[in-house]
């Protein structure tokens, strides 16, 4: 059974595509988290939020012991769940991300322009696109934000996510939610982006500090979504996890 937790502003859309490439070596399972695609919105957001939630859903499930994959956010939560549950992983498959504190003043940047959004005035995804351009340079990056756009009952347009909790829990969202004591002895995988900043080199003593066992694989041509941009090689990494 693998577990594939997303990345902030993401969903288990974003895994439909390397969850169907996996289920040939696992029974795929993506998750929504709390505030992100269908789940349900709550006013608190952190890790630890994060990481309960997993675990009373595996249990809700009657699932015992699974192979956890998160990227990004979901990464760090699968990290926690990890030392915290280490009897609910069976082994942690990680991507490009590392067990340290960040700061993104880009996702600053871009939730600036979500919140300034009129969505009274939004006609389409492709106008509210166009209105984050003042803002976001990537074109990607603006079509990606604009799928947390859906139509509401009376047609206009509304966030599927819990914006402003999102919003005010991103400084907790940057932070390292481990401490010096957790550590998860299981077979474990990190797999990092070559074209991205999120795992340096200098971070791989910090891995294996918490995660001794822990296997780090670089992508070169890949940047920070690496089940997107190089999905053929990372699938074939997880396979072999």
């Amino acid at each position: 059974m693998l577990v594939v937790l997303h990345g902030l502003l993401g969903s288990s859309r974003n895994w439909q595509t390397a969850g169907r490439d996996l289920t040939d070596a696992f029974h795929v399972l993506a998750l929504d988290l709390r505030n992100h695609g269908s789940s349900p919105h709550a006013d608190g957001m952190s890790y630890a939020d994060h990481a309960d939630d997993v675990v009373e859903w595996l249990d809700a499930q009657g699932l015992g012991r699974v192979t956890l994959l998160g990227h990004s956010m979901g990464g760090k939560t699968a990290m926690l769940v990890a030392c915290r549950h280490p009897t609910r992983v069976e082994r942690l498959i990680v991507a490009d991300i590392a067990p340290k504190d960040y700061f993104w003043p880009a996702h600053r940047i871009n939730f600036a322009a979500m919140n300034e959004l009129d969505l009274g005035s939004v006609h389409s995804r492709g106008e509210a696109e166009m209105r984050f351009e003042a803002r976001v340079s990537s074109l990607g990056m603006r079509k990606f934000l604009a799928t947390n756009l859906e139509r509401g009952d009376e047609g206009t347009w509304r966030w599927s996510i819990n914006l402003p909790a999102i919003t005010a829990a991103l400084p907790a969202m940057e932070k390292n939610p481990l401490v010096a004591g957790d550590r998860y002895d299981g077979p474990t995988l990190f797999i990092a982006g070559g074209q991205s900043d999120y795992i340096e080199p200098g971070d791989e003593e910090m891995i294996r500090r918490h995660f001794p066992a822990a296997r780090i694989a670089r992508i070169a041509e890949s940047g920070h979504n690496p089940h997107m941009e190089t999905r053929e090689k990372f699938v074939a990494l997880v396979r072999e996890a």
